[in-house]
């Protein structure tokens, strides 16, 4: 199974944090991490895309598909584990699940898979862990395939 989680790209500031949009720099980020992560899963037949109801969250997704699945437990402020009930982690064996989300969630969820710990890592706006299950000689083993700010790509 694979989990890529994405950090929805730079927002203006606002009042209204759920309705806070993209900014020039926010679209040209999302376009660019849209635009490598499609070349990624071109050979995939089918992979899900959730992202929180944020409209910065939605809009990045957007840039990648149109038609994200939008979950409110994966907002701002809400619990790390609705990442992986909502990926349906690990159980879809060989599935791929791309979540647009927010920090401090991204990161602590990625060390989580990575380390057993959840740690304060920085994700960069835009920014994705693309981390994997895999079985290795009857042993699990998460791997990080790629973890990447938006100016990589």
């Amino acid at each position: 199974m694979d989990l890529i989680l994405w950090r929805h790209a730079d927002a203006a500031e606002g009042p209204e944090d759920q309705a806070r949009p993209l900014t020039p720099k926010g679209i040209k980020q999302a376009k660019r991490m849209a635009a490598w992560l499609r070349v990624q899963l071109k050979d995939v037949a089918q992979y899900r895309l959730i992202c929180s109801e944020a409209i910065r969250s939605q809009a990045t997704a957007r840039y990648l598909r149109a038609d994200a699945e939008v979950d409110r437990r994966i907002n701002l402020g809400g619990f790390n584990a609705a990442y992986l009930e909502l990926a349906h982690w690990p159980r879809d064996i060989g599935k791929v699940v791309v979540m647009v989300g927010h920090q401090p969630h991204i990161g602590q969820v990625a060390s989580l898979l990575l380390t057993g710990k959840e740690l304060d890592w920085h994700t960069r706006k835009g920014g994705i862990w693309w981390i994997q299950r895999r079985v290795i000689d009857g042993r699990v083993k998460y791997v990080l395939k790629a973890a990447l700010g938006p100016e990589l790509v």
